[in-house]
């Protein structure tokens, strides 16, 4: 007796996405495509593996992405240093600079797909995890930003989703956050004793991020900390001013938080995060900001740049924190079928159905047989379909078809029988109300 394999899983924080939600990531991710088409967003899919120099570059050297996270790699066939994107941006903005699409104007771009950084796997972050983005490059003013922020509260209505917060800062642009930067990391010097091991480590290499701590011992400390806001100029002040007023005008509710900062060193000016707090600590669902100085660094001529990027796994467990909609039907149609000839007709049927613009699933055989006339009723009435088609010995000998209403109000499901050539015609007109029907593809695809 041989002995039994091991069973293999799935990478610890790598996930499996079933089917049971597969309907909520379909809405999100429809509802997400729809929201960016109307505000002219156009798509762009870029590779999940880049060379690692892109995200060192981009990213910066001294972040806890680069330092710790992301999965690096030898390609052996070839010795190159390659990298699994850790976010989307880069990515893009390579893109943009390697087919010169900035040359003829301004692009508004957006994408999703999967993202890799080795965390430690906790509620709603995982090692490979899905983004939904959007980057608008080529514009300079602060509409774009009111833009951008709209959108996103677009997107937050049409999924029902309303415990989402916006908060709102300014970095400024390199010359005031050096400014700022002295000054503060001045003041954690003159406080070192307070300050734990992971902000002595980012004292001179990343001092904004200090201003990120979770560490309840700090709080004091960093909300005393040098605001950045009071050290900004003239025009990164009336780029901050002109956002707001565009924001105020609109209704869109705002905090401006003086810490919020990025751990990327390629942001600038407005930064902004949707946060909530139903998902525990990690309660950012949607961050974003300027990136006027990135485009350069990747050898294209200057142009100012924004974007956001969401996790999606998070907003997934927002909706359904916030009321799972029903799962939607399998199917319009179950075909039921007992014997050859009746298989032969049912297959016939189904494509003719197919054609009319319905769902249909078709039973099939398992390794326990075709299954009785019950067994199959009872997987039509699973898939949650309004009506089982069923052909047995009688229909096949009388050309004709039964077709049973599974989804009748309390007091009994009608079965009616049909001649075989008339079935599609009866079922379209039943499900989608008395018109008239051609079998071809024009008809308009009906969901329950």
């Amino acid at each position: 007796m041989s002995e039994k394999k091991e069973k293999i899983v799935a990478i610890k924080g790598m996930n499996d996405i079933l089917p049971a939600d597969a309907p909520l990531w379909e809405l999100f991710e429809n509802t997400a495509e729809s929201v960016l088409k109307s505000y002219g967003y156009q798509k762009i899919v870029t590779p999940i593996v880049e060379e690692t120099g892109l995200f060192a570059r981009a990213i910066g050297a001294v972040t806890d992405i680069v330092e710790k996270e992301m999965y690096s790699f030898t390609d052996s066939m070839n010795g190159d240093q390659l990298t699994l994107r850790p976010e989307g941006t880069a990515g893009v903005v390579r893109a943009v600079v390697e087919h010169n699409m900035a040359y003829d104007g301004p692009k508004r771009l957006w994408y999703k797909g999967p993202m890799f950084r080795h965390e430690r796997p906790q509620r709603g972050r995982y090692r490979q995890f899905f983004q939904f983005g959007a980057e608008a490059i080529g514009f300079s003013g602060p509409d774009i930003d009111a833009e951008l922020i709209m959108l996103c509260r677009r997107l937050w209505d049409d999924l029902g989703l309303d415990n989402i917060r916006l908060e709102l800062n300014s970095i400024g642009n390199a010359e005031e956050r050096q400014r700022h930067r002295a000054d503060l990391i001045a003041y954690f010097e003159a406080n070192i004793d307070v300050l734990d091991a992971e902000a002595k480590r980012r004292l001179h290499a990343n001092p904004l991020r200090i201003l990120d701590t979770k560490n309840p011992a700090m709080q004091d400390l960093v909300n005393n900390a040098p605001k950045l806001l009071d050290y900004l100029g003239g025009e990164s002040l009336a780029h901050f001013e002109g956002l707001k007023k565009i924001l105020d005008a609109n209704n869109v509710q705002y905090t401006v938080n003086p810490r919020l900062v990025r751990g990327l060193d390629y942001y600038n000016r407005t930064v902004f995060e949707w946060v909530t707090d139903m998902l525990g600590a990690q309660g950012t669902v949607c961050a974003g900001g300027r990136y006027d100085p990135l485009i350069e660094t990747f050898g294209g001529k200057p142009t100012p740049g924004i974007g956001f990027a969401m996790g999606i796994e998070r907003l997934i467990e927002l909706m359904k924190a916030q009321g799972e909609p029903a799962a939607p039907a399998q199917c319009d149609v179950y075909l039921v079928h007992q014997g050859e000839e009746a298989q032969m007709k049912a297959f016939i049927l189904g494509e003719r159905i197919r054609d009319a613009g319905l769902d249909v699933v078709l039973h099939c055989a398992t390794p326990a047989g075709a299954g009785s006339f019950k067994s199959q009723m009872k997987k039509a009435d699973g898939s949650g379909a309004a009506f089982a088609v069923i052909i047995g010995e009688d229909e096949v000998k009388n050309d004709v078809v039964a077709v049973k209403s599974l989804r009748e109000a309390e007091g009994g499901q009608q079965q009616t029988s049909v001649p075989f050539d008339e079935a599609v015609d009866f079922i379209v007109d039943q499900i989608v109300g008395g018109h008239d029907h051609d079998h071809d593809h024009d008809h308009v695809h009906y969901h329950p």
